[in-house]
């Protein structure tokens, strides 16, 4: 029960979509092409400049769009660590995966696509931050981090056994990752599929030194949304617990010594847990010499607090810690946005670049100060969409945007697609192979399905379940709520204001809910899994 893309049809499309001159390509037209998989953590398509470049240039990523392929609407199924990536290896939704939140194990009987390409002939490796496991199923080799992994001196896990590097984590990936390539990578050998995974830019944002010292020089513009009072929304929005002001922890976040915090009174008193795990659990990796290095950032940002927090307003207060989370996080960007160059300047002076496809994407959105929050979870779009460009010379046409409804969820089914290998029929995506090669008119999905799990638990966002299309959005928040909200995407592109009440919408709220009831079958999603799920509220 399998679909199969014959390789010889691979063969005759690319002679099709070729823009190189066919000599130079002949060699490599009976080949399958490798692929580099590239994902961020929690990298927010507003911090690509190929995006939007208010916040930060990121040259390198944008090379990709430069060269390849945009998807302007490419979002995710379930915005949160794990279960994003599951939904990644499985092709499958979260309540068929199992992976519902961080906190449910992830169902090892299930066929990752790895696995389907290690089957097929394909060399395979993954290096960095998987989040879940100890043994990734299906590739020859691995080193990846144990959970969520750390910045400073990381520990990993490899097949060998578990090791310590001194040095920040996104070089060492990166440098991980080119060794493998320079002993495998080589032309003539056998296909390749890696994932190269980073941890950057997960909370806590630790830079390596010289990039904290650089950035927090800088001063960024504030979203329009910071001092947002949702006003125009239901309960989830005005109860979330993610709001800088109110829940960016000073030592964890924003990097004041825990001991600058305790003096200056009881409100500001750390607990311990923000002592052991906030500050001190990243900081006391490094090294003498690594803590020296950070230290004249760190007094600077100390010295600022003690003098100025006592007589700030809350509004100054939201504006003291945007500054602060923007400096840090997009400093943590820079560094992958360098190490990214570093893998493609190595493709090119290989001369693998031609045939290997390079896909950059995030595992979710994230919030950069809109609606005064950070963090991910809603499937509202800062969260709800991720970055996704693609390059494939000679295949995807240079420049090219797609704003078609594309997920992660797709993954899978592309690359099996692209290398012309079987695609299992319990996968639930769609090949993006007819949007990357022209071939919209094939492309029949207009909207995408939505389901967060992960309540009550840390950021409180309750549990929701959506309909998403190029103009509306749709969202039923259920469990300790019943609650529904519509949103015109085009009209109310913030998602300031829900208009599922508005009479001018009910004919919009009807064809919205037959097309979720639809969707959801399609999809074997249901109320009787909701009320499972549900049994393991807060486990």
């Amino acid at each position: 029960m399998y679909r199969l893309l014959p390789l010889l049809a691979l063969a005759a499309l690319l002679t099709a979509c070729g823009n190189t001159d066919a000599s130079e390509r002949s060699a490599d037209q009976n080949r399958p092409p490798n692929i580099i998989f590239i994902m961020s953590d929690d990298h927010a398509y507003q911090a690509i400049s190929a995006y939007d470049d208010r916040l930060i240039e990121t040259p390198n990523i944008d090379r990709l769009a430069e060269e390849g392929m945009l998807f302007s609407n490419a979002c995710v199924t379930n915005s949160i660590c794990a279960p994003s990536r599951a939904v990644i290896l499985t092709g499958k939704h979260s309540h068929l995966n199992g992976k519902i939140d961080n906190r449910m194990p992830f169902d090892t009987a299930q066929t990752t696509f790895p696995q389907l390409f290690q089957q097929g002939g394909y060399k395979t490796a993954m290096f960095g931050k998987l989040h879940f496991g100890n043994n990734p199923k299906g590739v020859d080799d691995f080193m990846i981090l144990p959970g969520q992994g750390n910045y400073i001196n990381p520990d990993f896990i490899t097949p060998r056994g578990d090791t310590t590097i001194q040095g920040y984590a996104t070089e060492i990936i990166t440098d991980v990752t080119l060794d493998w390539l320079k002993k495998n990578g080589q032309a003539g050998d056998e296909p390749f599929m890696m994932m190269y995974l980073h941890k950057a830019p997960h909370r806590p944002w630790w830079p390596t030194p010289e990039r904290f010292a650089e950035y927090y020089e800088k001063t960024f513009p504030e979203p329009p949304t910071l001092f947002d009072d949702y006003s125009g929304r239901g309960t989830a929005a005005h109860t979330a617990e993610m709001n800088l002001l109110d829940h960016m922890q000073y030592g964890h976040d924003s990097k004041v010594y825990p001991e600058v915090q305790a003096a200056m009174g009881s409100d500001l008193k750390p607990d311990m847990e923000q002592y052991e795990n906030g500050f001190y659990g990243p900081y006391n990796r490094a090294t003498p010499e690594q803590k020296a290095a950070y230290k004249p950032t760190l007094d600077k940002i100390a010295a600022d607090f003690r003098e100025n927090w006592p007589t700030m307003t809350d509004e100054e207060k939201m504006r003291w810690k945007y500054q602060r989370y923007m400096q840090d996080y997009l400093a943590c960007i820079s560094l992958v946005d360098d190490n990214v160059g570093r893998l493609l300047d190595y493709l090119d002076a290989s001369g693998l670049a031609e045939n290997t496809i390079v896909v950059y994407t995030s595992d979710q959105g994230f919030y950069l100060g809109e609606h005064g929050w950070f963090d991910k979870r809603f499937i509202y779009d800062e969260s709800f969409k991720t970055p996704l460009l693609v390059r494939w010379p000679g295949v995807v046409e240079p420049g090219s945007r797609s704003s078609e409804m594309v997920q992660n969820l797709d993954f899978a089914q592309t690359f099996l697609d692209a290398a012309g290998l079987p695609q299992p029929d319990d996968m639930q995506g769609e090949s993006l192979m007819p949007l990357l090669t022209g071939d919209t008119s094939s492309w029949t999905r207009n909207g995408v399905y939505y389901h967060y799990y992960e309540y009550p638990a840390v950021h409180m966002v309750k549990r929701h379940y959506g309909i998403v299309t190029e103009d509306y959005k749709l969202v039923h928040f259920y469990d300790d709520v019943d609650e529904w909200e519509l949103y015109d995407r085009k009209a109310d592109p913030r998602e300031l204001r829900s208009v599922y009440d508005d009479p001018e919408y009910a004919e919009v709220v009807d064809q919205l809910k037959s097309e979720l009831t639809d969707m959801r079958a399609y999809y074997e999603d249901s109320e009787e899994l909701d009320r499972h799920y549900m049994q393991f509220r807060g486990e």
